[in-house]
């Protein structure tokens, strides 16, 4: 991996980004400048090299020399980077990997033992390091990561994140009960301990959560005792840091909340009542969730984690989003990997849209998703979600350059397109329809270039 130094940058030409949950912004022939610490200083519409050089330089006290150039050719944008609210680092390579199961069965035949196989540090590095480099090749910026119950794999996945100059969220798996006896952890107290272990590492490595920051993890409800529930609750008050976890994925693991805390009025309840449901806490799934439900997380101002392709592939459910936006809850997407197949935000994204439709097909019609909203999830939405909505997940002055470079192919040579992926765009297209067809039919063949923090930390060599 080359590393490229953050110095100061124009980047020129198409920027495509959410105004708000249902409206994109085009802006076309403008210049955005981005300063050494990777910080947008200045967004200029109908700007070009010459004037950019002329009046916005002198203006910030920059000489051309000094400056890192990049202008979109016909058919490319700048867009801003996927934020993933949910993944799995040390399920990747079970990815595509679920057979029939449904989630109980899936947890116990695929996913803890490849997880408790991670703690082989130079197997944790292999994972990891493949996992981190996919994200980014697929224009992932931002994660949410699960590593495993093991301190050295969680903090290796954080030193590999910072590494590799991906903005990351790293959580120490916790369960200490309904776990298999090679994979849990010993107790409580020794859960609690290493989870204050890795937020050390992690302190020690970016003091000031630059780009790493460490999260409390508490697996899930039925795999974490009362008493290590209320110690990590204990400890969110004290560290004030953010927590993640799973919540109403899947109808028998709701039913087997419901027999383990039976005096908890639901689900949701039972990490509320842990001192785990706040606005820094994000609940990956919410397939089954009751109004009643719903209202507390929206009162709590909790945010949550939508997984369309893994929850239909362990047939998990279909969430109701538009239900939970209605209701003013933030939600952003996550891949789950390996729960979902795929690594890529851009495929969450449509998985979204369809399951939205499959949602409408059972008489809400209102329930279906644009594109613009979809979208939004990926990017905006999913900055709420990890509580960094003010500085990623789309271009405004005094935000971080959070970026991905899209190249669309073009069909007819005059078009002055590249060759760029599986988007074939014949020149009739409006950039609406552009946006849908990158949608519906784009890979990482189409990501060109990926930058976090103003750093340039992935470019496709074609």
């Amino acid at each position: 991996m080359s590393h490229h130094p953050t110095g100061k940058s124009l980047f020129l030409g198409s920027f495509i980004h959410s105004k708000s949950l249902d409206e994109l912004e085009y802006l076309h022939d403008s210049a955005v400048l981005v300063n050494e610490h990777g910080a947008i200083v200045a967004i200029e519409k109908g700007c070009d090299l010459k004037k950019a050089e002329e009046t916005l330089f002198p203006k910030l006290g920059w000489s051309a020399g000094d400056v890192m150039v990049k202008t979109t050719k016909p058919g490319q944008f700048f867009f801003p980077g996927f934020i993933d609210t949910h993944i799995h680092a040390s399920q990747y390579p079970n990815a595509g990997i679920f057979g029939k199961t449904t989630l109980l069965d899936w947890l116990n035949t695929y996913t803890f033992p490849m997880e408790s196989s991670l703690s082989v540090e130079s197997k944790a590095k292999t994972v990891y390091t493949r996992c981190i480099q996919r994200t980014l090749s697929n224009g992932t910026t931002t994660a949410s990561y699960y590593a495993t119950i093991s301190v050295p794999s969680t903090n290796l996945l954080a030193d590999l994140c910072l590494e590799y100059g991906q903005r990351a969220f790293i959580g120490r798996c916790c369960m200490d009960s309904l776990s298999p006896d090679f994979y849990r952890d010993e107790s409580p107290a020794t859960a609690l301990a290493d989870t204050r272990a890795t937020i050390s590492h992690i302190a020690s490595i970016d003091p000031s959560h630059s780009l790493i920051t460490p999260i409390i993890t508490p697996r899930f409800a039925p795999s974490c005792s009362s008493e290590l529930m209320h110690g990590l609750g204990a400890l969110q008050k004290e560290t004030n840091l953010p927590v993640q976890t799973h919540i109403a994925e899947n109808p028998k693991e709701v039913a087997l909340v419901k027999s383990l805390f039976p005096e908890h009025e639901s689900y949701t309840h039972v990490y509320d009542n842990h001192g785990l449901l706040g606005p820094k806490t994000i609940l990956a799934h919410a397939v089954h969730l009751s109004e009643v439900e719903v209202n507390l997380i929206k009162e709590r101002e909790g945010k949550i984690s939508h997984c369309p392709a893994s929850n239909s592939a362990i047939t998990s459910g279909t969430a109701k989003v538009r239900w939970l936006l209605n209701k003013g809850v933030e939600v952003g997407l996550g891949t789950d990997m390996s729960g979902g197949y795929s690594p890529s935000i851009l495929e969450a994204v449509r998985q979204a849209s369809l399951v939205s439709r499959h949602v409408a097909m059972g008489g809400e019609d209102e329930a279906k998703l644009s594109i613009e909203e979809v979208l939004y999830l990926g990017t905006k939405g999913g900055a709420k979600v990890v509580g960094l909505g003010d500085k990623i997940g789309g271009f405004g002055v005094g935000m971080e350059w959070d970026a991905q470079l899209i190249g669309l192919g073009g069909v007819d040579g005059d078009l002055g397109f590249g060759d760029e992926g599986p988007v074939d765009i014949f020149g009739w297209e409006t950039w609406e329809e552009r946006v849908a067809k990158w949608v519906f039919n784009g890979d990482d063949r189409n990501t060109q270039a990926v930058w976090v923090k103003g750093r340039l930390v992935h470019e496709r060599k074609i």
